[in-house]
């Protein structure tokens, strides 16, 4: 009995000590700090549960028609996605240096998500990051799925397919004007 009282009283000191620690501001919030290493890990561990919780939407039928996959390359482009993580051929934006957590590259961690995954992060966005929520931007569910279905693809992308898909479209050449 001694014991589960020694660790109560162990608990309620941690518990003191952790809001001492983060409500009277001997935790750093600046953008230059780096998160200790248990905050960082807490912080991994709620996101990642979370998003598997939420994320239950199942991917529309053709999801990886190529067509689709272009148009995401287009939405990606667009929508100012290569500022934060960059993509084929694109340097990220020298601003997202200072983003704590670094956005992740992309290519990197899309193979361990599910398409449903992608798209409720990119949908709803992700608290404490820069990753914002495209549905509160005005963005409708199918140029979203169609970016999941760009980025399911990402890793094997080249820089010369993405410039291709993200090119502006050609405007026909005007017609010379008649001499008088």
């Amino acid at each position: 009995m001694r014991f589960l009282a020694a660790i109560g009283a162990l608990a309620l000191v941690v518990a003191v000590g952790a809001a001492i620690y983060f409500f009277t501001g001997f935790y750093s919030v600046a953008g230059t700090s780096e998160d200790p290493g248990i905050v960082k890990w807490a912080m991994v561990q709620v996101r990642t549960a979370s998003i598997a919780r939420h994320a239950t939407m199942s991917p529309p039928d053709k999801f990886d028609e190529p067509a689709r996959v272009q148009a995401g390359a287009r939405e990606f482009a667009s929508r100012g996605c290569t500022n934060c993580h960059g993509g084929p051929g694109v340097p990220w934006g020298k601003f997202s240096e200072g983003l704590r957590p670094d956005p992740p590259d992309l290519k990197d961690v899309v193979n361990d998500l599910t398409p449903a995954q992608i798209f409720w992060v990119v949908k709803n966005g992700i608290n404490m990051t820069g990753m914002p929520s495209f549905a509160l931007a005005g963005a409708q569910d199918q140029p979203l799925w169609d970016i999941v279905a760009f980025l399911k693809k990402l890793p094997g992308v080249s820089e010369a397919d993405y410039k291709a898909w993200t090119a502006p479209p050609e405007t026909p050449a005007a017609a010379p004007a008649a001499s008088p």
